[in-house]
């Protein structure tokens, strides 16, 4: 039922983009059908929003930190806005190294964990939070799309879960997609019965799109 539910919010949030533009502040997240300030707790962090009002939505950092976030930067001298300077950005993450952690955080009235979360988010806005994820475990003979066989067995890592599938990264630039029908012997109602983001899968090449560079995978034994 809870997966039903997250799987209707997600359609919910495409929809509302689709009608009414690109999100210019996560708040908007609350205009969406069916998802309430309970929701919205839980995924404002996870959802970046560029060319936005705020340039801390390019991070993880949840709103319930921002003045924490904006009055750590204004006690250095900076302002939110120098989150997009290259220049800036570097002299941030630099005066954060030298940061006396409990200190600040004292100073600031605001947990030590904290404080190190929001310097870490600050310290690489924009930054796709996927990257943090278990790079595959590559075969050394399949180094680019054209190496790939039908029959191949490889082993990568799950990048996407959507209603009719995932997206596993095989490390040749595509990644590959293991439909439904295809992640297990027995009959599943949803992807996420089978895998979450980051989990490392062993699929067999069942079908190779050489024009589309698309690639079929089975996680059937």
């Amino acid at each position: 039922m809870w997966q039903e539910s997250i799987g209707t919010i997600a359609k919910n949030i495409v929809k509302y983009r689709d009608e009414n533009g690109e999100l210019k502040q996560r708040k908007e997240l609350l205009k969406v059908p069916k998802l309430g300030q309970v929701a919205f707790k839980q995924c404002a962090g996870f959802i970046r929003i560029f060319g936005g009002k705020n340039p801390l939505e390019v991070t993880s950092v949840h709103p319930e930190s921002y003045e924490i976030a904006e009055r750590l930067l204004t006690k250095f001298g900076y302002s939110v806005e120098n989150l997009l300077d290259k220049e800036k950005l570097e002299e941030i993450k630099n005066s954060f190294k030298k940061i006396d952690l409990e200190k600040t955080a004292r100073e600031l009235e605001v947990g030590s964990l904290t404080l190190k979360d929001i310097i870490d988010e600050l310290s690489k806005p924009g930054r796709d939070p996927r990257e943090d994820l278990p790079k595959p475990i590559l075969r050394s003979d399949v180094l680019k799309f054209e190496d790939l066989q039908q029959g191949m067995e490889l082993t990568g890592t799950v990048r996407n879960v959507i209603d009719f599938g995932a997206f596993v990264d095989i490390g040749v630039k595509y990644d590959g997609l293991v439909h439904i029908s295809e992640m297990s012997e027995k009959y599943i109602k949803n992807p996420s019965e089978v895998v979450s983001v980051g989990d490392i899968v062993k699929v067999k090449v069942i079908g190779i799109d050489g024009e589309k560079h698309k690639v079929s995978l089975s996680m059937k034994q």
